[in-house]
């Protein structure tokens, strides 16, 4: 079955299984993915992540963070869709839960945070907001 949306997808993904509790959850790789990973362990929101070699596309395997009995994750939305693309500069760029939460923006120089675009003054298309 052909996804339309990777990234809602993986963050689906993510947001199923810290909801259920797991410990790790696979999502299909690609270097988008990876990179919204490596910003993810950067900040804190997981543990980290491997990529599993299969011979066609690979996986990653996402090892969720809880502390204690608690998710760190508290929300995952996805803002910027196929059908919908949302761009913002770097002056309107948004603060997520009044800066507790991260916006991934895309730019180009690369998948960044919000508060990175804003230091490096730059804008692009709102990917997520993580919380």
């Amino acid at each position: 079955m052909q996804i339309s949306d990777v990234i809602a997808d993986m963050l689906t993904r993510i947001r199923n299984a810290n909801s259920a509790r797991h410990e790790t959850v696979d999502v299909p790789a690609s270097n988008l993915k990876k990179s919204i990973a490596d910003i993810l362990t950067e900040e804190g929101y997981i543990k980290g992540y491997q990529v599993i070699e299969d011979g066609k596309q690979g996986i990653i395997r996402i090892t969720l963070k809880y502390i204690g009995k608690k998710q760190v994750i508290q929300g995952l939305r996805r803002v910027s869709k196929p059908g919908l693309r949302i761009y913002s500069g770097c002056e309107d760029m948004p603060k997520v839960m009044n800066g507790l939460g991260i916006a991934i923006v895309s730019t180009s120089k690369g998948l960044m945070t919000d508060k990175k675009a804003r230091k490096e003054n730059i804008g692009g298309e709102i990917l997520a907001f993580i919380w």
